[in-house]
């Protein structure tokens, strides 16, 4: 199972979250990240709700879960899909699934998983994480990722 540090965020919710270094902090603790990625004419950002910090495309490696936040990071990221990038990418809003690029299944919250799955926010359906141990999911992406596995 691999562990996907929401946003960054390893042990909970932090105002620093989508920031460059505390990305780089997650990583640096081995989980997996999922990143809020803008396209602008003047290129890459990271932010939830808007565009905060510029980035270079180097930035991104395989444990990146982009979630495209407007459809020019997604028709960017369709774009040079295939170059040897091997980060996920994906696009949702208010689905209860959706497919990122490599075929993955983003389960939102008291949604259905599978082997293929990707729970996120398991901790929104049972914070004692009693039922997140019983999970057969191939991730899951949380802002408590690294309490999830310790318990895992």
């Amino acid at each position: 199972m691999i562990y996907i540090a929401h946003r960054g965020n390893t042990n909970g919710p932090d105002a620093r979250e989508n920031h460059p270094d505390h990305i780089r902090e997650a990583l640096e603790l081995g989980f997996h990240v999922e990143v809020d990625v803008w396209y602008l004419s003047d290129g890459l950002y990271l932010g939830h709700d808007s565009p905060m910090y510029k980035v270079d495309r180097e930035i991104f490696d395989w444990r990146f879960w982009c979630h495209c936040k407007n459809f020019e990071a997604l028709s960017y990221f369709k774009e040079i899909d295939g170059t040897g990038n091997q980060f996920q990418y994906f696009w949702h809003d208010k689905d209860d699934h959706t497919l990122t690029s490599n075929g993955y299944i983003w389960t939102d919250p008291n949604c259905a998983v599978g082997k293929n799955s990707i729970a996120v926010m398991p901790e929104y359906v049972d914070s004692t994480l009693e039922n997140v141990k019983k999970l057969m999911c191939y991730g899951i992406c949380s802002d408590y990722v690294a309490k999830i596995r310790e318990a895992m």
